[in-house]
């Protein structure tokens, strides 16, 4: 199933080039329409990153030890595997006060060739890793959602654009369950052989707070519609560091706006956490509404 916010940007790619047609007279302001009292901004967006979440499962009671899996998607291979989606980001702004939302929500199939069981690590003195050619077959399903909620002031604001500094928290919650079947012989300290073989199956799930601080904002492209958005924030708190960085090229008419940007996000947990790594890198396009 498509992305929600991916369906809204192709829809609305026809709107907004309807309304700068309609423009009578050219702007050199490439921010969002917006008088005194509030304004409300919607931007639907279709994210294409490479998507890498690694795992670190406890392995079924009876086994011991742990399951490192990592699992990997290409920026094509993210909506056709894709179950369920949702992207969006929102603004409400009141003079030089802002609060701004950004939601994502990947439901998100993983066949063998992107479930990488890094090795089988078995507890006990005669145990040893066994690496991932052990495994005959392996597929997962991921659901992963990412909550940003902040509160912004602009610091700064003229004909050249504004900057925002930018103060709240983000959530990271992850759901994954994986299939695997091995088949693979190993040697013990004592020169002892044993063949291992079977199915079975690993859950994880996780949620995770962080706060976060950055800036955002535009940099205008003088006596054009164009501008170069930027935004960039970094924390911690459930996890030893998150951050995130995009910028890229906008061009803004009269309520409608698109952008094409490259965007980062980044969780790192450690290696004790059964989550250790989430990272998103790609290319996004958004379309802004302005209320």
């Amino acid at each position: 199933m498509r992305s929600l916010g991916g369906l809204v940007v192709a829809g609305a790619v026809s709107m907004l080039l309807a309304a700068a047609a309609q423009e009578a007279s050219a702007q050199t302001a490439a921010a969002p329409v917006g008088g005194p009292g509030w304004t409300f901004n919607l931007t639907p967006y279709l994210w294409m990153p490479w998507l890498k979440v690694d795992l670190d499962y406890n392995l079924p009671r009876g086994l011991g030890g742990r399951l490192p899996t990592s699992l990997t998607m290409e920026p094509g291979g993210i909506y056709t595997n894709l179950r369920f989606g949702g992207t969006f980001t929102a603004e409400a702004r009141y003079d030089r006060f802002s609060v701004l939302t950004d939601f994502i929500y990947l439901n998100e199939g993983f066949d063998f060739s992107h479930t990488r069981l890094r090795s089988v690590d078995f507890l006990g003195a005669a145990s040893q890793p066994i690496r991932a050619g052990a495994a005959v077959s392996a597929s997962s399903v991921s659901k992963t959602t990412i909550w940003t909620l902040a509160g912004g002031y602009t610091v700064l604001e003229g004909d050249w654009g504004n900057l925002d500094a930018i103060a709240g928290f983000r959530y990271l919650g992850v759901n994954a369950t994986t299939g695997f079947t091995l088949a693979a012989a190993f040697t013990g300290p004592l020169g002892n052989s044993a063949a291992l073989g079977g199915s079975s199956n690993v859950s994880a799930n996780r949620d995770i707070w962080n706060g976060i601080g950055g800036v955002r904002g535009r940099i205008r492209i003088p006596n054009s519609y164009f501008f170069i958005p930027y935004y960039a924030d970094i924390g911690a708190g459930g996890s030893n560091l998150t951050w995130q960085v995009a910028t890229g090229i906008g061009y803004q008419s009269g309520r409608a706006g698109l952008s094409a940007q490259y965007r980062y996000m980044s969780f790192h947990e450690g290696s004790s956490s059964v989550v250790p790594k989430v990272s998103m890198s790609g290319p996004m396009i958004a379309v802004n509404l302005t209320f």
